[in-house]
């Protein structure tokens, strides 16, 4: 077998989902969407509201970057140890724990304090969603096979552009109109009414990463959850058979060991040692970069450094942020596509993700020397917009990679590393900016864009999820067998 030998992305003969499981299924990711949506808005409150909470508190820019830098304290570590957790508790429990946690720590800010009380509430605001993305797409990826994933990953990270495009106008107008405070308010309660959604109808599905061990037995539309039964599924129970001896699978996607191939049990030092893991990651932290700069500064950046109006500032975050959507969906369509006509991951995933990222990379670093209008702004929103897709790309790609025991894990560890850009880019962007004004801004998008640059070239030369899991699973084989890509031979 060589390098570029794939396992065929859509099974030859694949089992019919019944409509219930996919009426089930849709119902889940849209209350899962809508629960990044919340996720975000929590986010982006700050950021909307940067200039009457830095009056209100007194706070220089330094400063007020460094309270946005500590909601990504305990961030990475929460996301880690939760994704570590999700392989062993039901998702629906640990999601449904993080949106109460959300509500109950934004609380305090909404009814007074200066900056401690601030700092300590995104310091625990941040530990209860840093592990939201990673549980979130496992648990909408548990209802899908491998080559009906791309969507679904997809409108998962579309919920974190459509959080801010609703948190944007709509918490921009509470904001001016009742106080910050009152916004504050505000997203804490959407989080409390999807919580009290999520009790009835969010469960795990049939393709569950503990599962995996067969053809996906049909799901009632609100019965008991699929994932219910740790004892069975969880528990390291083995396949099943057809009565011939051969292991059923999840519409020919999915078996025991995992959907790339890697055996249930590898370890995770070597899922993380794997380029495909290390590829993924460095890119979707130049995503996450971008992120944490949209949330915090970029509305700063629009009013302050490029002078426009708040309500003009508004409209182009929007279209940024909106544009990041259409290239999400664009992408996942377009790597749905070529894996069906039997595009390796490797092209379809870290090539098209990569791409992508370079592009973003290119406008990014050609940002600081444009001319003042609408050179500034296709620049801008082509800069920001186009690295979104990486976090899509990024999860679907390690979910295909990870064995079905390991998957949580490292999904969790992934968004551990990437979420501490979270935690240095609002504070390096505060200090460029109390020390060069307005420059400073440039010095942030030149940052961004090398980032952006590494990211999408690490995304290119590494992603191979289909080579990586046939090293794991000959790995877990032969435990002498070396780490590196060489080619595997028959027996």
């Amino acid at each position: 077998m060589t390098d570029t030998d794939v396992v065929p992305a859509v099974p030859a003969d694949p089992v019919k989902t019944p409509p219930d499981q996919r009426r089930r299924a849709w119902t889940v990711t849209g209350l899962l969407v809508v629960f990044m949506m919340v996720n975000f808005a929590d986010k982006s409150v700050l950021g909307l509201a940067a200039d009457p909470v830095r009056e209100d508190l007194g706070l220089s820019a330094s400063a007020f970057g460094l309270a946005n830098s500590a909601f990504f304290l305990l961030f990475s570590i929460c996301g880690a140890a939760v994704g570590l957790l999700a392989d062993r508790v039901r998702p629906k429990w640990l999601l449904l724990t993080m949106a109460v946690l959300w509500s109950l720590s934004q609380a305090p800010l909404v009814l007074g304090g200066g900056l401690a009380v601030l700092v300590a509430s995104r310091v625990l605001l941040g530990a209860a969603e840093g592990p939201a993305f990673p549980v979130a797409q496992q648990t909408t990826l548990s209802w899908f096979p491998n080559h009906r994933r791309n969507l679904p990953g997809a409108l998962i990270v579309l919920g974190i552009t459509l959080g801010v495009l609703v948190a944007a106008p709509v918490l921009t107008w509470v904001i001016h109109q009742h106080g910050w405070r009152t916004a504050v308010a505000v997203v804490a309660i959407a989080g409390a009414v999807w919580a009290l959604l999520w009790i009835p109808f969010g469960a795990e599905g049939p393709y569950a990463g503990a599962r995996n061990s067969g053809t996906p037995a049909p799901v009632p539309a609100y019965g008991p959850d699929p994932g219910a039964d740790r004892s069975a599924h969880g528990s390291g129970a083995g396949p099943t058979t057809d009565g011939r001896g051969t292991d059923q699978t999840a519409e020919g996607a999915e078996t025991v060991t995992g959907t790339g191939g890697a055996a249930r049990g590898t370890p995770y030092r070597r899922i993380l040692a794997t380029r495909t893991w290390i590829g993924a990651t460095a890119a979707y932290f130049g995503t996450y970069w971008v992120i944490a700069f949209c949330l915090v500064w970029l509305p700063s950046y629009l009013h302050d450094g490029l002078g426009y109006s708040s309500a003009t500032s508004a409209q182009l975050l929007m279209l940024v942020w909106g544009l990041s959507g259409v290239v999400v969906l664009g992408q996942a369509g377009l790597t749905g596509w070529l894996l069906r006509r039997g595009t390796s991951s490797r092209r379809a995933r870290g090539g098209v993700g990569g791409i992508l990222m370079l592009v973003g990379a290119v406008a990014c670093l050609a940002l600081p020397a444009a001319p003042a209008g609408v050179a500034t702004v296709v620049l801008l929103v082509a800069g920001f917009g186009c690295a979104g897709a990486m976090g899509s790309v990024a999860a679907t790609t390690v979910a295909e990679l990870a064995p079905a025991d390991r998957r949580g894990g490292a999904l969790g560890i992934m968004n551990a590393v990437v979420t501490t850009a979270g935690l240095i880019a609002p504070t390096l962007v505060g200090h460029l900016v109390d020390t060069q004004g307005t420059a400073g801004y440039r010095q942030a998008l030149l940052i961004t864009g090398v980032l952006l640059t590494l990211g999408g070239t690490a995304a290119v030369t590494l992603i191979d999820p289909a080579r990586d899991a046939r090293l794991l699973s000959a790995r877990r084989a032969d435990p002498l067998a070396p780490d590196h890509d060489t080619p595997l031979r028959p027996a």
